[in-house]
Formats: structure tokens, C-alpha cells, sequence
């Protein structure tokens, strides 16, 4: 019974709407929802044959792969940076914690006035000195810009957590080892070893929040373009779904999202986790 409030939040907010997706990936609905027909594993047949959506796995791939090791490798420098007792090291960490507070659509528009050719401080100047410069008509510079907004929109997660992994660490166990090897050393094979458990939860964290987080961000910022190149797997699940009105075929890509996704993080926990020191 105390439990009970948690276990119907979870049914009816997760395994409800994950079961409504599995029903649906196996019709084939006209857009007005007035005819439904039953077609079992076309829909995926379908999809695994499209050009389009194999191109969204290989961005999706890239742009989640990028995500995740920038988002930490940012975060776990700032967390050592802090953690050395520099001076300001109070405000410092107030400053680093405030991007995780901002919205995804919010994050983007900050980086659409910073980066945009037009009107962006960084954008208009890149094109003053020659280099041209247009996320909305070059797919790779679209697909840097959603990564970097992403990634800055994460670091103040990661941060926290490295932060705390850091201080939780004893002292005198860095100080030994400092007497034996360099900083260098010491931190590459004694702290970031003793924080194995901190980054194997992020590491599962930040891709699940690179496949699914994200969406926010591609959206104000890019829209999936141009010519669908920031388009990731979470974002053709919305085009084809909410743009296109094929329930079907968005309901089975979701369903394929969910098992990749179910899947790469069983792998994480299968191999990752053996290296975890506790």
C-alpha cells in the first residue's frame, strides 16, 4: 500500500504508454484515425529499408557519442578545477550549476543569438572575417552547434556529481599517493579510478539524455535540418508522427529507439560495470 502512489505513477506514465506504442507499431491508421488496419511487421520492414532513417541512426550515433564525452570530460575538469580550493570556488560553483536550470528551448535561443550569421555576436563575426558561417544551410555546422548547445546544457549535471564524487574521496589517500608520482599520476591512478562509480552513472545518464533530451534543443534550434542534418532518431520519431500523421510508423520507431536504448545500456552494465571499483 505505501508504495502503491509510485506504482501507479509508474503504469500510467511509463508502461502504459510504452504498451500504447507496441499496439500501435503494428497498424496502419489513415491520418484522420478513421480506418485502421492491421499489418503486424511492415511498418518496421518499412522503416529498416529507409534510407532516411538509417541516415538518422548514423546522426544520431555521432551527436549522442559527442554529447555524452564532452558533457563529462567538461564537467569532470570543472569538478577538479573546483575542488582544488581556488580562489572564488563558492561563486564558481553557483555559476556552473545555473545552465541546468535553463529549459532546452530556453538554452537553444541562447545559442541561435550567439551563433546565428545574422544577428549572433560570434556568428556575424565569423563571416566578417571570411569564414562562412550558416548553421541553417551547413549540415555539419548544424550539427556542431545542436552538439555544443546540448553538451553546455549537461556539463552542470555532470559537474555536480563528479563534485561530490571528489570530495567524497579521503585526503590523505591523495596525499600519499602525491608523495609517490606526480599530479598527474596520482589523479589518472588513484582519484579517477576511486571514481569509477560516479562516472559509470553518468555515462548511462548522458546518453540516455543525448538520445531523448535532446529534443528540445534540435527543435528550437535547427528543426532537424538542414536537409535533415541534425535529425536524430527522437526528433524523426516527432517529424513522422506529429508532422507527417503516421502513428504507425512513428509508434514503431519508438519502439526500435526503446530497445536500442534498452539494450546499449544492459551492454553498459554488462561490460562497463566490471571495470567499477566500489
Amino acid at each position: 500500500m505505501l508504495v502503491a502512489p509510485q506504482l501507479t505513477i509508474t503504469v500510467v506514465f511509463f508502461f502504459w504508454p510504452a504498451a500504447q506504442a507496441i499496439y500501435y507499431s503494428v497498424l496502419r491508421q489513415d491520418p484522420f484515425g478513421l480506418r485502421t488496419e492491421f499489418v503486424w511487421i511492415e511498418n518496421f520492414r518499412i522503416i529498416l529499408t529507409d534510407p532516411l532513417y538509417l541516415g538518422s541512426i548514423q546522426v544520431t550515433i555521432i551527436f549522442s557519442t559527442a554529447v555524452a564525452m564532452l558533457a563529462m570530460g567538461v564537467a569532470l575538469l570543472f569538478a577538479v578545477m573546483a575542488d582544488t580550493g581556488i580562489r572564488g570556488t563558492q561563486v564558481y560553483r553557483t555559476l556552473l550549476m545555473w545552465p541546468y536550470a535553463v529549459a532546452p528551448a530556453v538554452a537553444a535561443s541562447l545559442w541561435l543569438f550567439i551563433f546565428h550569421p545574422s544577428i549572433g555576436i560570434i556568428g556575424r563575426h565569423l563571416n566578417e572575417m571570411g569564414m562562412l558561417w550558416d548553421y541553417r544551410l551547413n549540415g555539419g555546422q548544424a550539427l556542431l552547434l545542436v552538439i555544443l548547445a546540448s553538451t553546455w546544457k549537461q556539463v552542470s549535471y555532470n559537474f555536480l556529481f563528479f563534485l561530490a564524487g571528489l570530495q567524497a574521496i579521503p585526503k590523505s589517500v591523495i596525499e600519499a599517493a602525491s608523495m609517490d608520482a606526480g599530479r598527474a599520476r596520482c589523479f589518472w591512478s588513484i582519484v579517477f579510478p576511486l571514481l569509477s562509480p560516479t562516472t559509470f552513472f553518468l555515462v548511462v545518464v548522458n546518453v540516455v539524455y543525448a538520445f531523448f533530451d535532446t529534443f528540445g534543443v534540435i527543435h528550437a534550434l535547427t528543426g532537424g535540418g538542414p536537409a535533415k542534418a541534425t535529425e536524430t532518431l527522437i526528433y524523426k520519431v516527432y517529424t513522422d508522427g506529429v508532422m507527417n500523421l503516421d502513428l504507425g510508423g512513428s509508434s514503431a520507431q519508438s519502439v526500435i529507439l526503446m530497445v536500442f536504448v534498452i539494450t546499449l545500456t544492459a551492454l553498459q552494465f554488462r561490460f562497463i560495470e566490471r571495470k567499477v571499483h566500489y
